[in-house]
């Protein structure tokens, strides 16, 4: 299935005094690899609510295997999990600049017709841009 690669430089206000980042973060990382997933297909989350689709999170799960630091230079690899329906679920994986395995995630986010505030299934041009690849 479609993944991606985003680096990030952790930044000092997301460690604790050891320097280490605070565990709170990492859902803050899935997201942005989550988004820029997205934005590799073309799209952004602020032009699917313009087109009146929201995805909230409804499940999240993360398993913590090392530490990231202040100023890491960490990946987040973003993996869709299968062609989504109402649901769209991806599995993450988070890696050090030492190429060392940090975390393992999952992520389950629905289709919401921004309007109606209805489940959705996902939206057809997703769906095609998805099969191009």
């Amino acid at each position: 299935m479609k993944k991606t690669f985003t680096d990030i430089r952790v930044r000092y206000g997301e460690t604790d005094q050891m320097g280490v980042v605070y565990y709170g973060n990492y859902a803050q990382y899935l997201e942005q690899g989550r988004t820029e997933w997205l934005r590799a297909l073309g799209f952004s989350y602020k032009w699917m609510e313009a087109n009146n689709v929201h995805l909230p999170v409804v499940h999240l799960n993360i398993d913590y295997k090392r530490p990231a630091y202040y100023d890491d230079i960490i990946t987040v690899k973003t993996t869709l999990k299968q062609i989504p329906t109402v649901k769209i679920e991806f599995e993450y994986e988070i890696y050090n600049q030492s190429k060392q395995l940090l975390v393992t995630a999952t992520t389950i986010l629905v289709f919401v017709n921004s309007t109606t505030k209805k489940l959705m299934k996902a939206p057809d041009y997703l769906l095609e841009k998805l099969k191009e690849d």
